[in-house]
């Protein structure tokens, strides 16, 4: 069985975010960690390894050099190998780029299950999973409060978003991509035997022609757009032929009709 649990790297501390040009996280200048979220998707990857014979857990990130450090504390936690995607074409990319750059990851991987966060720290979108699903075309079990396998299906819980504390029984096949919530698992922290052990595991780095993606001017942003990226809008020309004192006295009327006014 192998698992792929994709790590993100978030700054270490709040005071410590620094932004590029295009308003984007600068995180190649700051000490980062393994965010939170990640960290219960590695905890029920190391708890399904415990539990099951023949489970390969392998991390997998992608980011600047310093989203090795994810990495490692995945690795110190119970990841049995690491893969970093390093390419200078992947600052700022969109969830529908990253979504690309790690579904042929996933691929090359080979997988039985992709573990993940709900959502990342930063963006909070919870889109990834999704998306991430729809590429591979395998099911997504998304906002999992319980995890468990039986032979080649997964089954999971959730809170069924009521309010009344009622929750979903959801099962799936696998391959699949499964997202976790905080309520999974408390993450355990690492033993110093294990944190040691880490720094000797293999960790590759993928470049994203190593991928087979494009990083030329229609490669990565061409291929997001295929999935519903707008990447330029341009206004409709208009044209006022109208009496500027008339039609300003109709655009009031409407205003006002409308209770803008």
């Amino acid at each position: 069985m192998k698992i792929v649990v994709l790590t993100k790297h978030v700054p270490q501390a709040i005071g410590e975010v620094s932004f590029g040009p295009d308003l984007t996280v600068n995180r190649s200048a700051v000490r980062c960690r393994l965010q939170d979220a990640d960290e219960y998707a590695v905890e029920q990857a190391a708890r399904i390894a415990c539990r099951r014979l023949d489970v390969q857990v392998t991390a997998l990130t992608m980011g600047p050099s310093g989203a090795s450090a994810a990495l490692r504390t995945a690795l110190a936690r119970g990841a049995d190998e690491g893969v970093h995607i390093l390419d200078d074409a992947l600052h700022g990319c969109d969830a529908p780029a990253t979504s690309l750059v790690l579904a042929a990851a996933c691929r090359r991987l080979g997988f039985d299950v992709v573990l993940c966060g709900t959502a990342s720290t930063d963006s909070a979108m919870s889109v990834i999973p999704a998306m991430l699903a729809e590429r591979l075309g395998v099911p997504a079990l998304c906002r999992c409060d319980t995890l468990r396998t039986d032979e080649d299906l997964l089954h999971a819980t959730r809170d069924d978003g009521t309010g009344t504390g009622g929750t979903e029984d959801l099962t799936a096949a696998m391959p699949a991509v499964v997202s976790v919530t905080d309520r999974s698992g408390e993450p355990r922290y690492p033993r110093f035997e294990a944190i040691a052990d880490a720094r000797q595991k293999l960790v590759r780095t993928w470049s994203l022609a190593d991928l087979g993606i494009e990083t030329t001017h229609v490669g990565l942003a061409a291929a997001a757009t295929k999935v519903g990226k707008v990447t330029r809008a341009e206004p409709p020309p208009t044209t006022v032929t109208e009496d500027p004192h008339s039609a300003a006295v109709r655009i009031a009327d409407f205003l006002t009709q409308q209770q803008f006014l």
